[in-house]
C-alpha cells in the first residue's frame, strides 16, 4: 500500500493514463509520428515554435522492462524532436518491440554496463542532437513539459533540470520518506557546495550536447544524477531550475529501492565533497515557471 503523497496536483493537469497491460491495437496508429491528441494541443506539446526547426532536440531514455508503460509515454513527446533513443537495459518483455510500434523511427541501444547512470551514459554518447533531455520510461516525468525545458535552454541556461517544489510544482509519487530523503540531501548538497539546488533526486534534466562533458558520466549508480548537477553548478555553467510535476509510475515495478539508493547517494555525496580540491564556486539554482 503506498503512502499518502505530499502534495497534490496543479488544477491545470494532463488527463492520467490507465493503468494496465498494454493494448497495442489500440495505441497511436503507425504513422511517420505519433498522433496528436486534443489535450497535447491544448499544452502545445505539439506547438510548432521557431526554435524547433533550428535546434535538433534529443530524447534519451532508459528503459528496463518497460513494456507496459511506453505506449503512455511514447506518444506524449512533441513531434517535432529530431530523435528519440531508447537505451534497453537487456529487457525480458517487449520493451523494444512495443517501442518500435509506437514510435516508429526510434533509436534503439543496448545499454552498456549496468545501473541507470550507465544507462544515460550509453544514451548520452550516441545522441546526435544539439540538445539532450534524459526523461524516464515509467511516466514519471511527462514529455509534455519538454517545450518548457528547451525554452530555458534557448533564452540562455546551460543546463536545466526540473523541480518539484515551488511554485506550479509537485509530485503524486513522493512518500514522506523520500520527500525526506530529498530534503536532506538538498541541505546536505546546499551547505558543502554552496549551491542553491530546491530538489536534487529527480532526473528530468536538459542541456546543450556541447556541455555533456560537465556530466558524471564515469558513475555507473543512482548517485549519478545527484553529482551531475553538483558537477554542472560547479563547473560555473548557468544551472537553471524549472517547475515540473513528477506523476506516478504507469506500470510495472519501480526500479529504485529508497534505503539501497539513498545510501549511494549519500556516499556519492561526500566522495564528491572530499574530491574537490579547489573552493566550489557558488550557482543560484534560479526557478522558471513552465510553460
Amino acid at each position: 500500500m503506498r503512502d499518502t503523497p505530499v502534495a497534490n496536483p496543479p488544477e491545470l493537469d494532463v488527463v492520467q493514463e490507465q493503468r494496465g497491460t498494454p493494448d497495442l491495437a489500440a495505441a497511436p496508429p503507425i504513422l511517420d509520428r505519433p498522433e496528436r491528441r486534443s489535450d497535447d494541443v491544448a499544452l502545445g506539446v505539439d506547438f510548432p515554435w521557431p526554435a524547433a526547426p533550428h535546434h535538433r532536440v534529443s530524447i534519451v531514455i532508459p528503459a528496463l522492462n518497460e513494456a507496459e508503460s511506453l505506449p503512455h509515454v511514447l506518444p506524449r513527446i512533441p513531434t517535432w524532436v529530431h530523435e528519440v533513443i531508447l537505451v534497453d537495459g537487456r529487457s525480458t518483455d517487449d520493451t523494444v518491440r512495443v517501442a518500435k510500434q509506437v514510435w516508429p523511427g526510434i533509436r534503439i541501444i543496448l545499454q552498456e554496463g549496468k545501473g541507470k547512470g550507465a544507462a544515460l551514459r550509453t544514451g548520452v554518447e550516441a545522441a546526435r542532437g544539439d540538445i539532450i533531455i534524459m526523461l524516464d520510461a515509467d511516466g514519471s516525468t511527462d514529455p509534455a513539459e519538454i517545450p518548457a525545458f528547451v525554452g530555458a535552454l534557448i533564452a540562455g541556461a546551460d543546463f536545466v533540470k526540473g523541480s518539484r517544489f515551488g511554485q506550479g510544482c509537485g509530485s503524486s509519487d513522493m512518500t514522506p520518506i523520500r520527500w525526506l530523503g530529498n530534503w536532506g540531501f538538498v541541505l546536505l548538497t546546499n551547505v558543502l557546495f554552496r549551491t542553491q539546488f530546491s530538489d536534487m533526486t529527480y532526473g528530468y534534466n536538459a542541456l546543450w550536447a556541447r556541455h555533456k562533458h560537465a556530466l558524471a558520466l564515469e558513475i555507473d549508480d543512482w548517485s549519478h544524477e545527484i553529482i551531475r548537477n553538483i558537477r554542472v553548478a560547479l563547473s560555473g555553467l548557468r544551472l537553471v531550475e524549472v517547475a515540473s510535476y513528477e506523476r506516478e509510475r504507469v506500470a510495472g515495478e519501480a526500479k529504485l529501492h529508497t534505503w539501497s539508493a539513498g545510501w549511494m547517494i549519500f556516499k556519492g555525496i561526500v566522495r564528491e565533497r572530499l574530491a574537490q580540491r579547489a573552493r566550489p564556486k557558488a550557482v543560484v539554482a534560479v526557478n522558471v515557471d513552465a510553460q
